[in-house]
């Protein structure tokens, strides 16, 4: 079967699926690569990648893709589903032989609700790589683990099979990169563009409540490629495309064992490239310092708080002490830190907030993120929300797809959490020190000048947006006090 595999359009600027770990729309304009759905496309030589959101892609111009092909595999995501099956009926409307299936985080949590939209044929549960090539190649829906689907009026779930133990014998996403997509598209403001990413590994033995992938999607088993796997890769990769600075490993924990760590050190050294991945704070120092002799220049780490007690809430697995530690080991050795902070975990009060963003400040890393938390459904996190009767039934986006809190906690109401985001941001970056590391990237260099400037005018936008939002919760807040 012809297959169109698809990141659809949704909100302006909306990283939403298809590896996003965070699906929503970001501060500053950022696109990760559609991962997943390339593992099946690289199975099936007449297939498609369209991405969407980084290449433009109206829906108009989706929808008129619908006559060209007879199953459609769409990555769906939990703020973008209801955008999502719209897309899908209109493209059924177009070409009504068209087969859909629907795969991502939401189809493995709600499979018969999703199943109620009749625009979906089937959808897939957990990683669907052979499933999708197995059905296009014409094998029996029947036949298919982890599937679930309609037939004479009732739902079907197929049960599911074992995970993915052999990934060597996947193919290699960055040759469907080369064949579907434009690498120039995808921008991530704290790596070098462009870059492309892809894993060494699935799945993640952390527990962390909040994390959606190891919950719904890859599992909490730690399966690996071969380290020559991985270095023929990037051998591949740095030969197609001259134009990438910088490959970023996407694992969900990519130096999570220190022996394999420093392995595939030791075959990527000799390639002579510059890379980025993810990071937990438990790394030591030799692997670390094994990191920056083959090459890698950036670590995106998750800190989340600075409350030690929320560590622990989250099944975090670190402690404060440790990050410091971490921390100062990256700097001694000049490898640079994107930290990742999150604002409304559970136990969050004002003065848990106040401490993260002191350790925030204290860490002082080149670059940081703050989110709000978000209990996507399927997660630990989300039951214990929804058990103690935190979350709202607001959206947890707004009508942009930028995030919104659907969680309120003791003394912190939505308005509090939002403002809390931007007072993070403002006081981390509003510092001598961290201005001077903007501006001196920007001094000599026009292209990162460009960069900084499109980056600020999008974040100025937001910031306003988000300071209505906190006017307007609160002055609502105040008019039903005044009922009272």
């Amino acid at each position: 079967m012809r297959t169109l595999f698809l990141n659809p359009p949704s909100f302006e600027g909306f990283d939403g699926g298809a590896s996003s770990r965070w699906p929503a729309s970001r501060e500053i304009e950022s696109y990760w690569y559609p991962v997943w759905l390339c593992y099946p496309a690289g199975m099936l030589p007449d297939s498609k990648v369209v991405d969407a959101p980084p290449h433009g892609i109206s829906l108009e111009q989706t929808v008129a893709m619908a006559p060209d092909f007879e199953l459609l595999v769409l990555f769906t995501s939990t703020p973008g589903f209801d955008v999502d099956v719209r897309i899908a009926s209109m493209m059924k409307d177009v070409n009504p032989k068209l087969k859909v299936s629907f795969v991502g985080p939401p189809v493995t949590i709600e499979p018969d609700k999703v199943l109620q939209n009749t625009a979906i044929d089937f959808i897939v549960k957990r990683e669907f790589d052979y499933q999708i090539a197995d059905y296009a190649k014409g094998k029996p829906i029947e036949d298919l683990p982890g599937v679930s689907y309609r037939k004479n009026g009732s739902v079907f779930h197929n049960p599911e099979g074992p995970t993915i133990e052999n990934l060597d014998e996947l193919p290699w996403v960055t040759k469907v990169y080369h064949r579907d997509l434009d690498v120039t598209r995808y921008n991530v403001p704290f790596l070098l563009n462009p870059f492309i990413s892809f894993y060494t590994s699935r799945g993640c033995p952390a527990m962390c409540t909040f994390c959606l992938w190891p919950q719904t999607h890859s599992g909490h088993r730690w399966r690996l490629r071969s380290t020559d796997d991985v270095a023929n890769e990037v051998r591949f990769a740095v030969e197609a495309f001259p134009q990438v600075k910088e490959i970023f490993f996407d694992d969900d924990t990519f130096n999570y064992q220190k022996a394999r760590t420093i392995e595939l050190c030791r075959k990527l050294k000799p390639l002579e490239f510059t890379w980025s991945c993810t990071s937990r704070v438990t790394t030591d120092y030799d692997t670390l310092k094994a990191m920056k002799d083959a090459g890698c220049r950036l670590l995106i780490v998750g800190y989340e708080s600075g409350d030690q007690q929320i560590l622990k809430n989250i099944k975090k697995g670190a402690t404060i002490e440790m990050a410091e530690r971490f921390t100062a080991n990256c700097k001694k050795l000049g490898l640079l830190i994107h930290g990742d902070f999150i604002i409304g975990l559970p136990g969050e009060t004002p003065a848990s907030i106040r401490k993260t963003i002191d350790f925030a400040k204290r860490l002082d890393t080149e670059t940081i993120q703050v989110s709000i938390g978000h209990p996507y459904p399927g997660t630990e996190f989300y039951d214990y929300v929804k058990k103690n009767d935190l979350i709202t039934i607001d959206s947890m986006t707004d009508e942009g797809g930028h995030q919104l809190p659907n969680v309120i906690y003791p003394g912190l109401d939505r308005a509090d959490l939002v403002n809390a985001v931007e007072q993070f941001y403002g006081e981390y970056y509003f510092r001598p020190r961290v201005i001077w590391r903007v501006v001196r990237k920007a001094v000599f260099n026009s292209a990162e000048r460009r960069r900084l400037y499109k980056e600020a005018r999008e974040y100025m936008a937001l910031r306003s947006k988000r300071k209505r939002f906190v006017s307007s919760q609160r002055e609502a807040a105040t008019a039903a006090g005044m009922g009272d």
